[in-house]
């Protein structure tokens, strides 16, 4: 049995998805469903059992797992709320780092590119202590994310026991089926593409940093197909340890996003540039790039899809569709 926590959430419901269809009905998810139509991520899945975040480590008492993808988080980066979000994504994430250690259970977890703030340190994925260290998360939910990083890098450089695999995966921006119940973390894609079939005007932000265009500021985007391909991966390859980018390794633009969905459907562009909030034009990033050599390194040539391509897959498989859910 594989128990993936989160596995009602966006990228959780993917990989749950990529196990029924590899042949693996023996999974346990451990999330919360909510009020926001969540469960219709999973509606076309099946499960071996459903756990309440409350109930997982007694859940957890005497079994024996093939290995634990640890997805499940408070993902908000507009976060405010530190005791829960420190109870949920670091303390909870030790608690089963300790139980798959006890256990020799491969963990996989995600970690987040919003533990590298800024971006003044680079986009490198040093997994060592030092490295680490000298990261600045801008936001509640990257600094959560960043301490169980450290808090796995100091039992490393202490040669403290691990479980026989451990993987933290640094995602970038990831897009793609099943975010629906996200709201304002959508991607800007699920979230203005209603207004581009419509033909209505789409809002993206004026560049207020000279040199830079309106609509320029860019991000790693990744498709989640991309995404699920890397754990799956991780998987089968036991042999495989240690802290990743999950990126494309090439940033692209807002506009280029929108412009690619806007071919997809095969309708003229429609985009207006606004400004900034004044609010968030200190911390706005206009960059971020994964650096993706680590991962390569290890082994993995799965590849990852062009922002056009994976833009076509989403609108065509999903968004333009009555039916939106894998």
């Amino acid at each position: 049995m594989l128990l993936v926590t989160g596995g009602a959430g966006f990228i959780g419901s993917n990989v749950v998805a990529a196990l029924n269809d590899a042949g693996r009905a023996d999974v346990a998810v451990c999330d919360v469903l909510g009020h926001d139509g969540k469960w219709r991520n999973l509606a076309k899945r099946q499960l071996a059992d459903f756990v309440p975040p409350a109930e997982l480590m007694d859940w957890l008492r005497g079994r024996r797992l093939d290995a634990v993808i640890h997805l499940g988080a408070i993902s908000e980066t507009t976060a405010t709320d530190g005791d829960l979000v420190i109870e949920t994504n670091f303390r909870l994430s030790l608690r089963l780092l300790d139980w798959c250690t006890a256990n020799a259970t491969p963990l996989i977890y995600a970690s987040s590119a919003a533990t590298y703030g800024d971006g003044e340190q680079s986009f490198r994925d040093d997994r060592s202590l030092d490295g680490l260290k000298k990261l600045r998360p801008m936001n509640l939910y990257g600094w959560s994310k960043h301490l169980f990083d450290l808090a796995v890098a100091e039992r490393m450089a202490r040669g403290e026991k691990l479980p026989p695999q451990w993987a933290g995966l640094k995602f970038f921006n990831v897009f793609g089926p099943n975010e629906y119940h996200k709201g304002t973390m959508m991607s800007v894609l699920a979230r203005r593409f209603d207004d581009i079939k419509a033909g209505r005007k789409v809002q993206l932000f004026k560049s207020h940093r000279e040199g830079i265009a309106d609509g320029d500021q860019r991000r790693d985007f990744i498709y989640v197909d991309d995404v699920v391909r890397v754990m799956m991966w991780l998987l089968a390859t036991p042999s495989v340890s240690g802290l990743f980018n999950v990126g494309t390794g090439t940033a692209r633009s807002f506009r280029d996003l929108m412009l690619s969905a806007y071919a997809a459907l095969g309708a003229n562009p429609n985009i207006e540039y606004i400004d900034m909030p004044e609010s968030i034009r200190g911390s706005y990033q206009y960059f971020t790039q994964g650096e993706i050599d680590r991962l390569r390194h290890a082994g993995y040539n799965g590849g990852f899809t062009a922002l056009e391509d994976s833009v076509a897959a989403y609108v065509k498989g999903f968004l333009d569709r009555t039916d939106r859910f894998r």
